[in-house]
């Protein structure tokens, strides 16, 4: 089973992006969805969102 985490800024929202360590991302109103994410892509990703 995976663990979904959502970002600590979405509080107590339901409506929010979370991620699956090794799986990919999610939209918390559609739980039952997923897309795949590489841990390249997300490493990528993760190095531009930080330099914004």
């Amino acid at each position: 089973m995976t663990v979904w985490r959502k970002s600590s800024y979405s509080g107590s929202s339901a409506d929010c992006v979370e991620i699956g360590t090794g799986v990919g991302i999610r939209d918390s109103k559609a739980p039952s969805t997923h897309l795949p994410v590489s841990a390249d892509a997300w490493a990528a990703f993760l190095k531009l969102a930080r330099h914004q």
